[in-house]
């Protein structure tokens, strides 16, 4: 999948960023280049995509970008039955103002619905022209190798993307369980919240530094001996290229195999401003091979 090096998380949008903040952000984003946003039919109970429906009505370049929302979690369509799928599908076109989902993700794994109707369910909404690509979220490794063998199987596209938590402080899962099978299966990857809830951007050095939302509060964890090494390393590397440490840790991401882009969710267009110059950094392999060993889970 060809986009930009960054996408734009809008779990916030309708929650911690109002109206106008999203607008803000929505606009410095695309014409920074930016071309994939990425939310969810449940985020702020729908009002995340109903935001970015009404940016979307008075854009005219729709289609150099790329609209990815979730399904499962709403509570009008819970689930990954065929019914849920459909029902999503169209309460989510809804709202964003569409007649196409460009990515559709699986929303975390239904034990009461086989994985066979699911992904025929979504191979009928891609051959009317509903949906383009098939996404991942929240899968465990069984789940998303079972998904895999199924589609293959069914001869269907199946899931062709996934959006796994991963950044310098969160490795193990993604690295030891979820990268193997992503290599194999040819699978692109989002890394969602790459900065760990904004502690790699510096944000959260002390236990007395407190989120402006609590959609950050996630950061406060890491603020330990291991967080401040790593930030530590991101300083030293920020100084000799001259970039601010989240940005280092954006490019870090990016020089992983299977990284499509990093998705960053932020509280305004300033600090998406702020991050946006790390889709253009390039890391000496020694500033990657000292980030990997002071990250090293």
């Amino acid at each position: 999948m060809a986009v930009y090096p960054i996408a734009l998380d809008a779990s916030v949008f309708g929650w911690a960023n109002d109206a106008k903040t999203t607008a803000d952000v929505l606009d410095l984003f695309y014409a920074a280049g930016g071309d994939l946003i990425s939310t969810a039919a449940h985020y702020a109970g729908g009002r995340s995509e109903v935001m970015i429906g009404s940016w979307l009505s008075r854009h005219e370049h729709r289609d150099r970008l790329v609209i990815a929302t979730k399904v499962g979690r709403h509570p009008d369509a819970l689930g990954l039955s065929a019914r849920s799928l459909r029902r999503g599908v169209t309460d989510s076109l809804e709202r964003l103002q569409l007649d196409r989902i460009d990515v559709l993700g699986l929303d975390g794994e239904d034990p009461s619905t086989p994985i066979e109707e699911t992904l025929t369910a979504a191979a009928e909404l891609q051959a009317q022209g509903r949906i383009g690509h098939l996404s991942a979220s929240g899968f465990s490794a069984a789940g998303l190798r079972e998904a895999v063998k199924v589609a293959r199987r069914l001869e269907v596209p199946g899931v062709q993307l996934l959006l796994a938590e991963y950044n310098l402080l969160e490795r193990r899962h993604y690295e030891e369980e979820v990268a193997p099978i992503a290599l194999a299966a040819d699978l692109g990857v989002l890394a969602r919240i790459p900065l760990a809830n904004g502690y790699l951007r510096g944000d959260f050095r002390s236990r007395h530094d407190r989120p402006a939302s609590p959609m950050f509060q996630g950061a406060l964890q890491y603020v330990n001996r291991r967080g401040s090494a790593v930030l530590g390393v991101l300083d030293e590397i920020g100084a000799e290229v001259g970039q601010h440490v989240g940005r280092v840790a954006l490019a870090w991401l990016l020089t992983k195999p299977m990284v499509v882009a990093p998705v960053v969710r932020v509280p305004s267009a300033r600090a998406l401003a702020d991050l946006l110059p790390g889709a253009a950094l390039q890391l000496t392999p020694s500033q990657v091979e000292r980030l990997d060993r002071v990250s090293e889970p």
